[in-house]
């Protein structure tokens, strides 16, 4: 028999529906009862971009995340319509709430809710996606909810942290899945793995190109995804960044993670960035691949995980970043 609080003898049914209510609270009321979420619009004066906020309740200023996605029509939350829906950076913003940490994401300009803000590609560039993140900065940088700001990009977001980290004021940058390498080169290797050899001379052709500075609209059909024409003035502006380079430049504390079972970016560039900036700090995860999951190297695996968002992002993942940000407190 059950007591209710005021003493006297509770209906069993209605005491039984408070412990399940309770019950539930404790596995899925905590997110519910400590961290906000927000939508968030930011007016670029170029067009209206979207994102979302979390942000833990507390009575004084909590750190920032500002949670850049990777190339392509990759989304806020890391999904991406021709790769699939892992939700990877949207788990990866939640880590970082329950541990006391705010975070933005946003849609970048020409993606997803972005779209109206450039929707040709061939008006997008590495340049304002720059301006993009540092207007982001300013806005978070203003708002007296956030503490330390930390730039974190995820692939090709990893570049645009890096590039817009010190117009940011940026208390950090954290590079996730970054290149070292100018893309071009990266994308060199990607498709010499999987093209036969008519077709890898023409890609090499077009990269020449592009890495030239031209654009060049005979693009086979098989090639189109990558080399479509209304894309190249994108990637000839991506294609003249030097990620090494640029981040050697920073002079705010680093981190570089990379996953083991990365298929798109190796360890070696992790290796690069670390020789590039030998203060950062550099964690190599084993087993976690590009969307940040533990998943077998085997193509088969690999592939279904960029469609999984039930699969659980790599323990080690939130560890390192909540530690690196938890460690800014002293510096």
């Amino acid at each position: 028999m059950l007591v209710s609080p005021t003493g006297t003898l509770a209906n069993d049914g209605v005491m039984m529906l408070r412990v399940l209510i309770l019950s539930l609270t404790l596995f899925t009321g905590f997110a519910q009862a400590t961290v906000l979420q927000r939508p968030m619009t930011l007016d670029t004066g170029k067009g209206e971009l979207f994102g979302s906020l979390l942000l833990p309740k507390s009575d004084s200023p909590v750190p920032v995340v500002l949670i850049l996605s990777g190339s392509g029509p990759t989304d806020r939350d890391g999904n991406n319509p021709d790769g699939g829906r892992n939700d990877s950076l949207k788990r990866l913003a939640w880590v970082l709430a329950k541990h006391n940490i705010a975070s933005v994401r946003y849609d970048k300009r020409g993606v997803a809710a972005s779209l109206a803000a450039t929707p040709d590609e061939r008006n997008l560039s590495v340049e304002a996606y720059v301006a993009d993140a540092q207007a982001w900065a300013r806005k978070l940088k203003a708002d007296p909810r956030f503490g330390k700001l930390i730039l974190l990009g995820h692939s090709e977001g990893a570049l645009i942290a890096t590039l817009a980290a010190p117009g940011a004021d940026a208390a950090a940058v954290i590079s996730l899945s970054g290149s070292a390498r100018p893309v071009d080169q990266v994308i060199r290797e990607q498709l010499a793995r999987s093209l036969p050899p008519p077709l890898m001379l023409r890609s090499n052709e077009l990269l020449d190109s592009l890495k030239a500075g031209h654009t060049d609209d005979n693009v086979p059909a098989p090639l189109q995804v990558i080399f479509r024409p209304s894309v190249q003035p994108y990637l000839i502006s991506l294609f003249r960044q030097d990620p090494a380079k640029a981040f050697a430049q920073l002079q705010m504390p680093a981190l570089i993670v990379q996953g083991s079972n990365d298929i798109q970016v190796g360890t070696e560039d992790a290796k690069l960035l670390k020789a590039a900036k030998p203060d950062a700090e550099l964690a190599v995860i084993e087993g976690m691949n590009h969307v940040l999951r533990i998943v077998h190297n085997d193509m088969k695996r690999q592939l279904a995980s960029y469609k999984d968002p039930n699969l659980p992002l790599a323990a080690e993942l939130g560890s390192k970043i909540i530690e690196f940000i938890d460690g800014l407190r002293t510096r």
